[in-house]
Formats: C-alpha cells, sequence, structure tokens
C-alpha cells in the first residue's frame, strides 16, 4: 500500500504542479504565448506522463472523484478510498507550496486567485454558482466514463492515458472561464489554500460537485455502457 500512495502522493503533485504552474508561472506573461489553451494542454500532459510512469503502481487516480468513481464502478476497493484521497490532498497541498516559494521569487509577486477555482466573483467569467455546479458535475461525471471506457477489456492495452489526458485537455478548454477547471477536489485545495481570494470559503463546491460527477459517471458506465463486462 505504501507503494500506492506514494505513486498517488507523486502523481497528484506533478498534476498540481505542472497544471497549476503553467496558468501561475507561465499564462501570467501573455508574451510567453500560453494562454488557457496552453495551461489545458498542461493539466492533459501531467495525467498522461505520470499515468504512463506511476499508473502501473497505483492505477493513476490523482483525484479524489476519480477514486471514488472507480470505487462506485467495482474496479476500487471502499477500504482504499480514504487512504488515497489523503494521499492526492497532501500531494496537491504540497505541490501548491512547491509553486508558492517558486512564484514569490519574482519581484512584486501577489498570489492573487493563484489558479484557485471558484464562481461568482471568482468566476473567470463571472459564472454563477449554479453554472459552476452543473458544467463541474457533468464534465467530472464525463471524464469517469473516458477513464472507465478506455480502461476496460474491450479497448487496446496501453492507449488509456492518451485518452484519459486528452479528455482532462479538452475538459479544460471547456471549463477554465466558467470556474477554472477543478473536477479534482485535491488539485482544488492544493492552491485555495494559498490563494489571497475567497476561494477557500468556495471550497465545498469543488469537493460536491466532482465528487457527485465521479459517481454519476460511474453509474453510467457500469449500467448503461459496460455491457455487463468484468473490468
Amino acid at each position: 500500500m505504501l507503494r500506492n500512495l506514494s505513486a498517488e502522493f507523486i502523481g497528484t503533485f506533478w498534476l498540481v504542479f505542472g497544471g497549476c504552474g503553467s496558468a501561475v508561472l507561465a499564462a501570467a506573461f501573455p508574451e510567453l504565448g500560453i494562454g488557457f489553451v496552453g495551461v489545458s494542454l498542461a493539466f492533459g500532459l501531467t495525467v498522461l506522463t505520470m499515468a504512463y510512469a506511476v499508473g502501473g503502481i497505483s492505477g493513476g487516480h490523482f483525484n479524489p472523484a476519480v477514486s471514488l468513481g472507480l470505487a462506485v464502478s467495482g474496479r476500487f476497493a471502499w477500504k482504499d478510498l480514504v487512504p488515497y484521497w489523503i494521499a492526492q490532498v497532501v500531494g496537491a497541498i504540497v505541490a501548491g507550496a512547491a509553486l508558492l516559494a517558486i512564484a514569490s521569487g519574482q519581484a512584486d509577486f501577489a498570489a492573487g486567485g493563484f489558479a484557485s477555482n471558484g464562481f461568482g466573483e471568482l468566476s473567470p467569467g463571472g459564472y454563477a454558482m449554479h453554472a459552476a455546479l452543473l458544467i463541474e458535475i457533468i464534465l467530472t461525471a464525463g471524464f469517469l466514463i473516458v477513464i472507465l471506457g478506455a480502461t476496460s477489456k474491450a479497448v487496446p492495452a496501453g492507449f488509456a492515458p492518451i485518452a484519459i489526458g486528452l479528455a482532462l485537455t479538452l475538459i479544460h478548454l471547456i471549463s477554465i472561464p466558467v470556474t477554472n477547471t477543478s473536477v479534482n477536489p485535491a488539485r482544488s485545495t492544493g492552491v485555495a489554500l494559498f490563494a489571497e481570494t475567497a476561494a477557500m470559503s468556495q471550497l465545498w463546491l469543488f469537493w460536491v460537485a466532482p465528487l457527485i460527477g465521479g459517481a454519476i459517471g460511474a453509474l453510467i458506465w457500469k449500467f448503461l455502457l459496460s455491457g455487463g463486462e468484468e473490468s
């Protein structure tokens, strides 16, 4: 179990450090040309690379909503859910702290939103709470369907990380303007702790919505799409 939890810690660290780091360190400077498309790709690439690097050890969840969805689908042991969540959240917080330490090395640095998620005044596009709730549920459900489908026995082995990474990229392209994209409670927690906004007061939504979405996506796959296959 220690190897599994270490892999989840490292994978989630990489996701937050790479994905949020691209927003905090690179996208903040328009002349570098990354923009929100680059940030979307960065998040997708973090999952793709770590899924290949450590996915064979822990399953490559890196996300409490993914772990919950896999448990609901029957592909993950319920007894391991809380330990995985702890490893993921700790990895995300350590990544947020490391990112803050690096970013604060710049003159006149201010954390501001620090790549955190939000709705209302904290939404990049000013979207209301109900919009944030709906998009996070829908996109997390879709993410679980992709994960479960890409890792099923019906598809060629070895390509799942590519589909999953591209799915996360697509999710960010859709929802960055709405919530700055979570679909991952650990990712949201890891940077909200260091933001200089009210991100912590809105963090509840970025736990509730992805967990609901993850469970819904798993149920859709299990009862409508899997065909009763043994996975």
